[in-house]
């Protein structure tokens, strides 16, 4: 990929993005977890240990090449993100745990992240060493994570009037940029597609149902509500493609790494907005009284 795109444009937008969440929390959403510990505790555990392990035992099963496993399990251990958000909002999830959950998977991403993706690299790339995300990478990590978000934290409390204002041009930025960085991993590796597609398409979109599916069903085990649920189901379902490309290419400098979260990052959307109406369909026809998700 081009070399100021990797290096400059890609670590830039997504720090934009980042900034972007950072003014959508405050300190309360992080306290918040006193409240709902039960339902935050069950989607942490799905969201850092149950997921990367499944996510395991499907590359394993599709046989991946192993940097594309590699970039599955960096895709696994990215956090969700704004869009989660997004989606839990339009099928009426408790949007106050989507937030609590992303402040928090935020923080735990900076050691979390590092440590799938190296343990990831030993097993299926051993040769490939010097792909490890070695301290000053983990640095790197921690400077497109969590500086940005600690930004936007303190301008909300302290303007707060101009952090709503921005909150939707944000959101749209963030669409675009997720679209832009895969329309430019897809044309900068434009040669590869068949074999990439054929490759990782199927893992990625059962791994897609897999994360959705675990993080709506487990919370309803444990005896969660259901609109905790929805919003496991989304913050665990919908991850941060962006920063698993811009990880992929800016700090381990592989294309190849970032192919999955960009294939993901396409068929995301749609799976996403499918399950959500299915759910809802299904508990509007158990429970007459659930209404339809709001535009």
């Amino acid at each position: 990929m081009d070399s100021v795109l990797g290096s400059v444009l890609l670590p830039v937008a997504l720090a934009v993005v980042m900034l972007g969440l950072g003014l959508s929390l405050t300190v309360a959403d992080f306290v918040r977890v006193r409240r709902q510990p039960a339902a935050v505790f069950v989607a942490l555990v799905c969201q850092l240990v149950l997921l990367p392990a499944v996510c395991f035992g499907l590359v394993v099963l599709f046989g991946l090449p192993p940097l594309l496993a590699v970039g599955m399990m960096l895709l696994a251990a990215s956090p969700g993100g704004t869009t989660a958000n997004l989606f839990s909002h339009v099928f009426r999830g408790d949007v106050a745990l989507n937030i609590t959950l992303t402040a928090v998977n935020s923080v735990l991403a900076v050691v979390t992240l590092p440590l799938v993706t190296n343990l990831a690299i030993k097993v299926f790339a051993p040769e490939g060493g010097a792909l490890d995300l070695q301290f000053d990478k983990v640095l790197q990590v921690f400077a497109i994570v969590l500086v940005p978000v600690v930004i936007g934290m303190v301008v909300r409390r302290r303007w707060s009037g101009f952090a709503d204002r921005m909150d939707r041009p944000v959101r749209i930025f963030s669409v675009v940029v997720l679209a832009s960085v895969i329309v430019a991993t897809v044309v900068s590796e434009r040669a590869n597609l068949g074999p990439y597609l054929a490759a990782s398409g199927a893992v990625v979109l059962v791994f897609c149902l897999v994360s959705l599916s675990l993080g709506y069903i487990a919370p309803l085990v444990f005896g969660i509500g259901h609109r905790q649920a929805i919003a496991s189901a989304f913050e665990i379902g919908v991850h941060n493609s962006t920063l698993a490309i811009t990880i992929a290419i800016s700090v381990l400098g592989s294309t190849d790494i970032a192919v999955p979260g960009a294939v993901y990052g396409v068929l995301m959307f749609p799976v996403a907005a499918v399950f959500g109406w299915v759910v809802v369909r299904v508990r509007s026809g158990k429970n007459p009284e659930v209404g339809q998700p709001i535009g």
